[in-house]
């Protein structure tokens, strides 16, 4: 009969190569050859624990149990801590919530980050009875899609002191108009591109040394002009649509996107909607000072009879719209190393854009002329119904139709 010092030598010289599993197979077999009190002496010999050289005695004695786990697995099936996230299956859905207002990222990148600190965010979970470590929510936010972000253009310029209160602010009310089933969308001018034969940054597959001859100068053709996409992102379907101007982005290029996007798609989801919230930077076409963005929205409002709400992010922190990366970086990388030779091509690449979470984008080409330079009186200004909410009236308005009584 085999001693226990050879046991011992066998398992100090197969332990390092053994994962738990065949470690237990291996102590079973063992204690199976030595014979009666097998147990005991593999034990004494290993340190494994008794029931462990049973369990591997049970798992060679049965070839269907064998047969059955394939020697797949590891630990038992159930074997292990839980997960705090098993546990406690909403973890995920209170983190989100905290990093919501502050998420922001490379709109060319579908990457996100987030200001507060994992030990910062872990103190807030706790407050609301999460008892989960700094590591914890780390591996958490990698799952949900975030990295570390290197110090690259990160600065915004000035930060005004109400910023992040702004930010709570819209994200309290896109919460609200959500949970009332009120459509919430989020507006912007995408990045003006030339129509021709250009170079488009990035690259496409292609047959081994045939790149795709393009212009050496970018020129403006004036028979093409350029292309002005405006984007609505709709926040509670995951869908886009995109207008294609070939005149200026003006305040009412902007307000006909907007009203081309709800008789087309907005109030076939919504048919019960009474209000709409934007979402929206603070300068552009739909800029907070920009008088003919509200003079064309009451049109709307009186058109639709619906209550106009408008949320606008504040100056320099234009990254932070959800349009910027739930669509138009998509958009980017669908036409990335592409040329935009013609604006049927144009809004093709943008309508065939999708992806793995399911983004749907319909897009058109909008050949009406806008005039820029457009001056709004005080009059015509004063006539607009518009309320403002105490919290910064200036980005934080709505306008009601005008036939409403208020």
């Amino acid at each position: 009969m085999e001693s226990m010092e050879a046991i011992a030598k066998r398992y100090e010289k197969l332990s390092p190569v053994l994962d738990e599993r065949m470690q237990r197979i291996w102590a079973g077999v063992e204690s199976y050859v030595f014979g009666f009190g097998g147990i005991a002496a593999v034990s004494k010999a290993t340190g494994l624990s008794r029931n462990t050289i049973s369990r591997g005695e049970k798992e060679i004695e049965t070839l269907e149990q064998i047969e059955k786990t394939g020697f797949k697995g590891i630990r038992q099936s159930g074997g292990g801590r839980k997960k705090a996230v098993d546990i406690d299956p909403k973890i995920k859905e209170d983190l989100s919530r905290l990093i919501e207002p502050v998420t922001r990222g490379d709109p060319e990148s579908p990457l996100k980050w987030t200001c507060k600190s994992l030990r910062k965010l872990s103190s807030e979970m706790k407050k609301m009875e999460h008892n989960i470590s700094h590591r914890i929510v780390g591996e958490l936010l990698h799952e949900m899609g975030y990295s570390l972000q290197a110090n690259r253009k990160i600065l915004e310029g000035s930060s005004h002191p109400d910023r992040n209160a702004q930010f709570e602010h819209i994200n309290k009310q896109v919460i609200e108009f959500q949970n009332n089933k009120q459509p919430v969308i989020s507006v912007d001018t995408k990045k003006k591109e030339l129509v021709g034969n250009f170079k488009n940054n990035g690259q496409e597959w292609r047959p081994k040394g045939e790149p795709e001859d393009v212009s050496v100068h970018d020129f403006p053709i004036k028979e093409l002009g350029r292309a002005i996409p405006y984007g609505i992102y709709d926040q509670g379907i995951n869908k886009g649509w995109v207008s294609v101007g070939t005149d200026n982005d003006t305040a009412e290029f902007a307000v006909e996107t907007i009203r081309r996007w709800w008789n087309s798609m907005g109030k076939l989801s919504y048919a019960n909607a009474t209000k709409l919230l934007i979402t929206a930077d603070g300068g552009g076409s739909n800029g907070s000072r920009v008088r003919l963005w509200k003079t064309e929205l009451q049109k709307y409002a009186n058109e639709t009879g619906m209550d106009i709400s408008v949320c606008h992010f504040p100056p320099c922190t234009s990254k932070w719209n959800k349009i910027e990366h739930r669509l138009f970086s998509y958009i980017t990388q669908n036409w990335r190393g592409k040329p935009l030779t013609s604006h049927e091509v144009i809004v093709n690449l943008i309508a065939n854009t999708t992806t793995e979470m399911g983004l749907k984008v319909t897009c058109e080409l909008n050949t009406n002329k806008y005039q820029k330079g457009v001056k709004i009186s005080d009059e015509e200004l004063s006539d607009v119904n518009i309320l403002k909410n105490e919290f910064h009236g200036e980005w934080n308005y709505t306008i009601c139709p005008k036939t409403t009584v208020r």
